[in-house]
């Protein structure tokens, strides 16, 4: 093992670098559910998250009198994220609008100060070129719109309060400016994340759906790390159905590679990842699939996703190249 991997959260920790990944995707697409994992790697000391939403400059009932959409650039401050960027990554702390859902009200602001590691959410976090060049890693979550819509109503019926007939106009109104103004972020995403429905699971009554991870390679990435499948358990032991595919594709003129996951996995899968994951970064243990007996899709990729990253992190660490400034 690399001894400069060993005690990896403590190198991270003493770290002067602040390593902010950018997370675009419509509301209610998922988009911290594929950083789960991260966060329960390296824990809330190391990692933190700001979302977009606190950046409105409308509040609900002013957007409703103007007939705009919280998804058009007029309906939020990018300008000030952009400083609160800026200043995030030179270690300084800022004060943060705050957007409160159940209201539909601006509150704040609040003062927010950086972890090592910071994930910044939203609808539109890749959508100019100030933003992107203080993102360290930028991802892309693209669910289906039959998928997306289901979730976007179950939040914001089941834990927002939102009426459903509500609910449903706001998606009719918003998809125009869905594809005008959120969708082209695409294009500057390191990773796409699609989700369809499950080919074992077609409504979704356990959860299941298949994930998609469409990958440009990293300019600068460790190329001697590896996270191994293990066959044996994926195929003998496996009692449930799971399918693997990998194709590629060409998006905005970027040839990705697109690996799919369906299914359930046995968690002696997903335990080989885990290990591969501590004995390359030095951090144990990882257990956060334990107690279960199947793995879902959606939480390998999570890992799998968590791993990349990782990844992008140990090479600034062992070149030294710096996190953008």
């Amino acid at each position: 093992m690399n001894t400069g991997r060993l005690n990896f959260i403590r190198t991270i920790a003493s770290s002067d670098c602040i390593f902010i990944i950018g997370v675009a995707g419509d509301s209610g697409s998922g988009k911290t559910t594929f950083t789960r994992a991260l966060r329960a790697i390296f824990g809330d000391r190391l990692v933190s998250s700001i979302t977009m939403d606190d950046y409105h400059t409308l509040d609900r009932a002013a957007r409703a009198r103007e007939g705009i959409t919280p998804l058009h650039p007029a309906a939020n401050d990018t300008a000030l994220l952009e400083r609160h960027l800026a200043e995030l990554k030179r270690g300084r702390s800022i004060e943060k609008p705050v957007y409160n859902h159940e209201t539909g009200t601006l509150e704040g602001p609040v003062t927010f100060s950086p972890t090592k590691i910071i994930i910044i959410e939203g609808l539109h976090p890749l959508s100019t070129p100030a933003l992107r060049s203080h993102l360290d890693v930028t991802l892309f979550v693209d669910p289906v719109d039959e998928v997306k819509y289901a979730w976007k109503i179950s939040r914001d019926v089941g834990d927002r309060g939102y009426r459903r007939e509500d609910v449903l106009a706001e998606i009719a109104a918003r998809k125009p400016d869905y594809e005008a103004y959120v969708a082209p972020q695409k294009q500057y995403a390191d990773a796409i994340l699609r989700v369809a429905p499950s080919a074992y699971d077609p409504k979704g009554a356990r959860g299941l759906y298949a994930v998609t991870l469409m990958q440009e390679q990293f300019d600068h990435t460790v190329k001697n790390i590896t996270l191994p499948l293990d066959l044996f358990a994926m195929t003998s032991l496996s009692q449930r159905d799971f399918a693997i595919a990998f194709r590629a594709e060409t998006l905005y003129e970027r040839k990705m590679g697109a690996v799919t996951f369906d299914g359930e996995f046995r968690y002696e899968v997903v335990r080989r990842l885990e290990r591969a994951v501590e004995e390359q970064t030095g951090v144990s243990p990882i257990r956060i699939f334990e107690g279960k007996e199947y793995v879902t899709a959606t939480e390998a990729v999570s890992l799998i996703l968590a791993w990349r990253i990782i990844n992008r992190r140990i090479f600034i660490e062992e070149t030294g190249p710096g996190c953008r400034r």
